[in-house]
């Protein structure tokens, strides 16, 4: 029997990598002789980097940065691929647990972000994959584009590095030695939403509240959003106003198309593609997924959804093992899910399950396996 294990983690409780360890170990109680193979994924947020580093083979990289207030810090990416290809969170230089204290969109920048990046083309990366999830930044990617050679000058001619509160004061941007510092590397964003740079669903009014915005603030935030799109249409002849996703980490997305090309793809279709998950997947007889929590929405992109389309384009029955089920789930059959499986059996608070999620994943497993012995 071949199994293969590709959960998303469980938000606050456990991880992508700890929910394969206890698939496994369960599974293999029953099934001595069974091929059990791990993919922990990650959405994009922090813990992406260790998701890509368990399920493939690379290695982690240390090197010097800045924090969300150009701080220094130190900083990590992974490598794999022989080094040609690199794994950036965002989130490791720029995340929202780094501001905490101190939140301030108007303040923090992707500066570190961009830095991390430098160093991975310097080691010889080719293709650069950035995880943009958990951001306390709304600033564009103006920093870490200034990291890279981008610059950006104020009315007065003279060179900045604008955060999210002096997006307004960019009076002109050159790319200067930006594609010299890239080397012709590639950029792939991993991002799960669809919001715009500005407007009522774009960074500012949806996101920046969360990263300490006042309803001030995040007027004056959308407001340089806006501008600097305007700016970005004007010096460099691309309009990423209505950009699908360009709203992703304090509109660093759009600002990663705009300067750099970068593209971007859905989250869980960059991790199968670089762990070779359609290879993987022949000869299965079963794949275990799951996340959180499953509901009308997890259709759109998440996990559960992406794993199940490629298990069903061969043949091979999905089941999805989650913290919770919420509402009407029929859509997920129709995609590829032959099973789904809630691990809490009793009607607990949040706060009180979550400290069993482990026991109850195993005993759901346990469950679920002892049918398949049968």
């Amino acid at each position: 029997m071949k199994i293969l294990l590709a959960p998303d983690s469980f938000k606050g409780t456990l991880s992508s990598k700890e929910i394969c360890e206890i698939m496994k170990k369960t599974i293999l109680s029953h099934h001595p002789d069974a091929e059990v193979v791990a993919i922990p994924v990650a959405d994009g947020g922090e813990g992406s980097v260790e998701c890509f580093l368990c399920a493939a083979e690379g290695w982690r990289v240390e090197c010097k940065a800045v924090n969300p207030f150009f701080e220094e810090m130190d900083g990590f990416y992974g490598l794999l691929d022989n080094g040609k290809t690199a794994i950036v969170e965002m989130a490791a230089c720029a995340g929202l647990p780094l501001a905490e204290g101190r939140r301030n969109p108007l303040l923090t920048t992707t500066y570190g972000v961009g830095l991390l990046i430098k160093d991975a083309i310097a080691r010889g990366a080719e293709n650069i994959i950035l995880a943009l999830g958990g951001s306390s930044t709304n600033d564009f990617g103006c920093g870490a584009a200034a990291a890279l050679g981008v610059l950006f000058y104020d009315g007065n001619g003279k060179p900045f590095i604008p955060t999210g509160g002096s997006l307004s004061k960019i009076a002109r941007i050159e790319l200067s030695d930006s594609t010299k510092i890239l080397n012709n590397a590639t950029i792939t964003l991993m991002c799960d939403v669809k919001n715009p740079v500005y407007g009522q669903n774009g960074a500012a009014y949806v996101y920046a509240p969360q990263k300490g915005a006042s309803k001030e603030e995040v007027k004056l935030l959308d407001d340089g959003l806006k501008h600097v799109c305007n700016v970005v249409k004007r010096d460099l002849g691309i309009d990423v106003s209505s950009l699908d996703g360009g709203g992703a980490a304090g509109a660093m997305a759009a600002g990663m198309v705009s300067f750099f090309r970068a593209s971007i793809r859905m989250g869980i279709d960059v991790v199968l593609d670089t762990v070779g998950f359609d290879g993987l997947i022949k000869n299965s007889d079963f794949v275990f997924t799951g996340e959180g929590k499953i509901d009308s929405q997890s259709i759109s992109g998440k996990v559960v959804s992406g794993v199940a389309g490629r298990a069903k384009a061969d043949n091979v029955p999905v089941i999805a093992v989650v913290g919770g089920i919420d509402g009407d789930i029929s859509d997920m059959y129709d995609i590829g899910v032959n099973s789904a499986f809630s691990i809490n059996t009793l009607p607990e608070d949040f706060s009180i399950s979550q400290h069993k999620s482990a026991e109850n994943l195993q005993k759901t497993m346990d469950n679920i396996v002892r049918i398949l012995k049968i």
